[in-house]
Parts: structure tokens; sequence; C-alpha cells
């Protein structure tokens, strides 16, 4: 039999390699990547090759909102900093503001002699870019622009855009797990849809359309056609090769609609999303509650 003294030493030499073991299983090795829910495409990248199967890469902490009408100071890592608002719902019919040039220069304020940041046109994915007008100071106009933190604001100048109006809108309502669109106060289309799950949760709060795209590969998860929405995941901050934005698309599993199933986005069956994409214009406002 052992006595007290080495019975206590072996004791904590089994405590330490539990511990040791049990680290290991948590943290990954560096360089490892970290992958959730089943390959969905947060990111809108439907025109580059190959990404219509990828996975997260990334699901960093998630970063606090900001509260309607604060400030908030984004780098954006072109020298300068843009400051940038908090967007209120839309008003109806909704204006519309797209880009003329191949950039358009984003100020913090109204009369601002130089930018504090651009945005490419069309983007990354290919996609021209929109935004959606909240208000006009003069020849500037206060819009709402698809980056990070959700509901941002900046402003633009109006010789840089055009603008047109929208009638259409559309309302996500995740607990009832339905979305319906609208034009004016008519409906024109009412379905069940899966939200993120609650690990992985649909963003709330007002956004806009910025982007639609028919997919090549109509068998794939994400059906037959994405429609992009301007607000991000606050869980994935970069996916499958983008930066954590959602969409609403098509599906291979229609079994899973009307169920929380998503990494963020908004799936439908790929009827309807083929309804809905030929019945909202880019720019479209998208409450999401």
């Amino acid at each position: 039999m052992l006595d007290a003294g080495r019975r206590y030493s072996l004791a904590v030499v089994a405590v330490f390699f539990a511990v040791v073991t049990m680290a290991a299983v948590v943290w990954p090795e560096p360089g490892t990547t970290t992958r959730a829910g089943d390959g969905e495409l947060l990111g809108m990248a439907p025109t580059l090759p190959g990404l219509d199967q990828a996975v997260p890469t990334t699901a960093a902490q998630p970063e606090p909102e900001p509260e309607p009408t604060t400030t908030v100071v984004v780098n954006r890592g072109r020298g300068r900093t843009l400051r940038v608002g908090f967007a209120p719902p839309a008003t109806a019919p909704a204006t519309v503001a797209d880009a003329k040039g191949s950039e358009v220069p984003l100020f913090s304020a109204p009369g601002q002699a130089e930018p504090d940041d651009w945005l490419d046109n069309p983007t990354w994915e290919g996609l021209p870019v929109v935004f959606l007008v909240h208000g006009r100071q003069g020849d500037w106009l206060n819009v709402q622009v698809s980056i990070r933190p959700n509901q941002a604001t900046a402003w633009v100048r109006a010789s840089d855009v055009t603008v047109r109006q929208v009638t259409q809108r559309i309302v996500i309502d995740i607990a009832g797990r339905t979305l319906t669109a609208y034009d004016g106060n008519r409906v024109l289309m009412q379905t069940s849809v899966a939200p993120g799950l609650s690990s992985t949760p649909t963003p709330t709060g007002d956004f806009f359309v910025d982007g639609a795209v028919a997919l090549r590969d109509t068998s794939g998860p994400y059906g037959s056609h994405q429609i992009s929405v301007a607000a991000f995941s606050n869980v994935h901050y970069s996916f499958g090769g983008g930066n954590g934005q959602i969409a609403i698309h098509g599906t291979n599993n229609p079994a899973l609609i009307g169920t929380p199933a998503s990494n963020g986005c908004v799936r439908m069956t790929n009827e309807d999303i083929g309804a809905l994409a030929s019945m909202v214009p880019i720019g479209t406002p998208v409450k999401i509650v």
C-alpha cells in the first residue's frame, strides 16, 4: 500500500496531466481552422469561384453594437479615421443612392475638405456600391453604408451618386420565422424562412439590400439566388473568405425551413428566393426583428 505522502504526490501529478489534456482539447493548435455550422456563406462573394462550399475561418469575440445616435470611430486602414453615425429606420418610400465613379469618398461630416475613407466601386465581389439615404444637407447626403458596425452612416457628396426611390421593403420576423415583402402597404409575398441558430443569430436592426446574384450552381447550399443584406454577423467576423456579411438565400435542404438553422443568414426555398429576387430592387430596406 502507498503511504499518505506518496498518494498525495501521485494525486497532484494526475490532476496536472488532466488539466494539460483538457487544454489540448479546448485550445486548438496555432494556425488551425475553427469550424462552425454547415458551411453557410457569410461574406457574399458569389462571383468568385470555389466559395459556394466555404466554411467559417474565425469566430472572433462579438464587438458591442453602437447605441442609437452615438458616434463610432472606424479606422479602415487608409490613413484616416471615419466617424460614423447610427441609421434610423428607413422612410417610405426609401431614397437610394447609386455610386457613379470607381470609388466613393466617405466623410465624417458634411462640408469636410478631405474624405476619411473610400469605397471601391464595384466591390471586391463585383457588385455596384449602393447606399440608403437618410438625409440631405445642401450638396451632401447622409447615407447608410455596408460596413461595420451595423447601421453605420457617413456623408457622401451628392455629385458622387445618383438617387432614386424604392417603394418595396422587406420585414423578417426571427421569432415567427417569416419573411414578408411589401410594395407600399401591399403584401407581395409572405413565407417561412430559416434564420440563424441561437449560437450564430441573425442580426436585428434596419438594413437594406446591397446586392443580388443568381448563382451558377442552383443545387448548392445557397440555392438559386443570394440577396446580400447590409448587415454583419455579431459572431463571425470572417467567414468563407468574406467579412461576416449576411444574405437572404436559397437552400439545398428545404426541410430546415421554419427552424433556426443558419450561421446568421436567412434561408428560403429556392422557389421563394427566386420570386423575391424578381420583386425587390437593390436598395430595398430590410427590417429584421
